[in-house]
């Protein structure tokens, strides 16, 4: 998408300058420089992504080319990089208002390659109907047994509001009991949509907004029963998307998870947009007061990148800002729903001078 095509669904683009956006000449520019560069590599070389997105146009490509061959060491180069190949514009809702950010993380949990009395829940690998079959079975039928000759379990895990945040995150590492590590990486789902069972307990009244979180909810469901026909596996059961995953054997444990695009996230650059309006590989500049380093909220401004997806994830000012591994990036991100400024930066037409 080149500034004389700049039109996205849902929204409108309005250029500005670089010296617009609040933030931007402090950033860490060699950073964001990298995982671009990085995304550039593996699109150039066709590495395919786990999840398909907006085509790489030919402006794109040209900047990725360019990108490859640049030799960026510092921030000053990575800065002018930015600077000389993209245009900024808002992004704004077509309804008004700003755009939306919330947070996601790759859980790491106990769990066994085997079930267990401790370890009840499975987490599933991609069945081979999953492509024949449509509509798929939902997933109260999933875990009734519907695909049971279809599919295996990778992993188990403690009891199905863990095996249920898996699938909204879409990775995880598996702690086992010698202490060795496996990672989840998404295979699939079942194409039936998503349901924020957060927001269903908000809108019940069963949790207030102000006291909404990832223990909150965790909390709830485990005290209202996870059996077959009890409330809290009902309401997981209310989010009908089924999430589908594959064992990564060489992920090297400093690195991310893989997102949509195939690649490792970085935490607090990386991000999550609708795959449908962006391309794997854009930055974006995000900007907002998110409680994203205490429970208090401060200036989130950074140049990111958009390397993943998620069926949550839709409109053209929407993200999912990635927060890294574990329990304290969990709370960090759990606590993120908040407005946001977006700015999306486009490829220069080849008529506009940098």
């Amino acid at each position: 998408m080149s500034p004389a095509s700049a039109a996205v669904p849902g929204a409108d683009l309005a250029p500005v300058s670089f010296a617009d956006l609040a933030g931007f000449d402090t950033d860490d520019h060699l950073a964001a420089f990298r995982i671009f560069a990085a995304q550039a590599a593996a699109s150039l070389n066709g590495q395919k992504p786990l999840r398909t997105a907006k085509p790489t146009d030919a402006a794109l490509a040209a900047v990725f080319r360019a990108a490859v061959a640049a030799e960026v060491l510092d921030g000053a180069t990575a800065r002018d990089f930015f600077l000389a190949h993209f245009a900024p514009y808002r992004v704004q809702p077509s309804g008004g208002g700003r755009g939306f950010v919330t947070g996601y993380y790759e859980p790491v949990v106990a769990g066994s390659l085997v079930e267990a009395k401790q370890f009840t829940a499975p987490i599933l690998a991609r069945p081979d109907d999953l492509d024949r079959r449509h509509p798929y079975p939902d997933r109260a039928a999933i875990e009734a047994g519907a695909i049971a000759d279809n599919t295996r379990p990778l992993v188990w895990v403690e009891d199905p509001i863990e095996a249920f945040l898996i699938h909204v995150q879409g990775s995880a590492r598996v702690i086992l009991p010698d202490s060795t590590e496996v990672r989840l990486i998404y295979a699939g789902r079942n194409g039936l949509p998503y349901t924020s069972i957060g927001r269903l307990l908000i809108e019940s009244g069963a949790i207030a907004p102000e006291a909404m979180s990832l223990a909150a909810l965790k909390t709830w469901v485990r005290a209202q029963g996870q059996k077959p026909g009890e409330p809290g596996r009902a309401l997981l059961q209310q989010n009908k998307s089924y999430i589908f995953f594959d064992l990564a054997h060489d992920l090297p444990p400093e690195s991310g998870p893989i997102g949509g695009a195939g690649l490792p996230l970085a935490a607090l650059r990386a991000i999550a947009v609708d795959r449908t309006l962006w391309s794997y590989g854009l930055p974006f500049w995000l900007s907002g007061d998110l409680p994203w380093q205490s429970d208090e909220a401060s200036p989130f401004r950074r140049l990111s990148i958009a390397q993943d997806t998620g069926s949550a994830i839709i409109g053209a000012a929407r993200a999912d800002i990635f927060f890294g591994s574990g329990p304290a990036a969990g709370t960090r991100a759990g606590a993120i729903r908040r407005p946001c400024d977006f700015f999306v930066l486009l490829p220069r037409s080849r008529h506009e001078h940098t």
